[in-house]
């Protein structure tokens, strides 16, 4: 099953549900996170939950994006208890990208950058057995729900970045509990949207880069993630493609079980806290930057993976270069 949210026609937040081809308005609900809370509480299912729910009428989700009625698949009422992370360094042929802009000038007995080091950490012991813990991957915090841009539209660049290029990854979706306990809502799609010039002048300005807004979605894959996902990110401009490349991911083609990724994030009691919501993105091994592809404002960004049903778009804008000034901080 897959869910999504979409404004109606009158203007109001609707929950669909897919289940194949037919997708459908969620009688009475008007948020995943609602229902997902609902299902926590009960000790059932979120496919559950909207199966008692019953359905309304059907929807085209392709039109509603066209009209630009999708909204992200899952929001918070608060925003700010919406958090956006992430790992790196995750999927098999990962480190190639990143080493390339990491490396420096070495000193002969040191041949290897550091972020070399944590993919082959990963590779040693980012798969423990069941129920076991492994080696930490690299995390990184992205920002709030304020930081979220809706399947469609604008990822916008800040008027200070150096750049602003896609990064195409899966994302877990997750509420926590009452008691503590993160729930997983599902997967989706994810631009994790990022400034690889800033971040290849020198890796500790990585948080720094991360500080951009992001997608995910269009829909969420409600149940397990398919061990070997394939699909396409491309960078159109003006109507043609001018950028493309395989995108793969599933813990075939990486270095990390998805399991070990969750317990790194959720091991923290910061992330536990009831009623929030977490949007964590997994990590790429493509980039069109390693490629040597520098995005421009109003080319637009699509990731395309048929198991994750509707692709991903949203188009690059760019704010205005800042005056110069200081941000001013008023002395109480």
């Amino acid at each position: 099953m897959f869910v999504s949210q979409i404004r109606d026609r009158d203007g109001r937040t609707r929950v669909v549900a897919r289940d194949g081809h037919e997708a459908y308005l969620v009688r009475g609900a008007d948020s995943v996170y609602t229902l997902a809370l609902e299902a926590v509480r009960a000790g059932t299912t979120l496919a559950d939950r909207i199966g008692a729910c019953g359905f309304d009428e059907a929807v085209d989700l392709a039109r509603a994006g066209e009209e630009e009625r999708m909204l992200p698949p899952v929001t918070h009422p608060d925003p700010a208890h919406l958090h956006l992370t992430g790992t790196g360094l995750t999927h098999l042929g990962s480190a190639a990208a990143r080493d390339a802009m990491h490396q420096a000038a070495a000193d002969a007995e040191e041949t290897i950058s550091d972020s070399m080091r944590m993919f082959r950490m990963g590779l040693d012991g980012g798969k423990p057995a069941p129920g076991r813990i492994g080696v930490q991957p690299e995390w990184f915090y992205k920002g709030n729900g304020f930081a979220v841009a809706a399947p469609g539209a604008p990822l916008v660049s800040p008027g200070f970045a150096e750049d602003g290029g896609e990064e195409p990854e899966i994302a877990g979706v997750y509420v926590v509990a009452d008691d503590g306990t993160p729930a997983r809502i599902g997967f989706a799609l994810a631009n994790e949207f990022s400034d690889h010039v800033l971040e290849r002048r020198n890796y500790l300005y990585l948080a720094h880069s991360k500080l951009r807004p992001c997608s995910f979605g269009p829909e969420i894959l409600v149940g397990p993630l398919p061990a070997d996902l394939r699909g396409t990110s491309r960078i159109r401009r003006g109507g043609r493609t001018v950028w493309e490349k395989p995108f793969l991911s599933g813990e075939a083609n990486m270095s990390h079980t998805i399991a070990n990724l969750e317990h790194h994030h959720f091991k923290y009691a910061l992330f536990r806290q009831p009623g929030d919501v977490h949007v964590h993105m997994f990590g790429t091994a493509t980039i069109s930057f390693a490629d040597g592809m520098r995005a421009e404002p109003g080319d637009v960004f699509e990731i395309e993976v048929a198991a994750f049903g509707l692709p991903l778009r949203n188009p690059l804008v760019g704010e205005p270069a800042p005056d110069g000034r200081a941000v001013a901080v008023r002395v109480l």
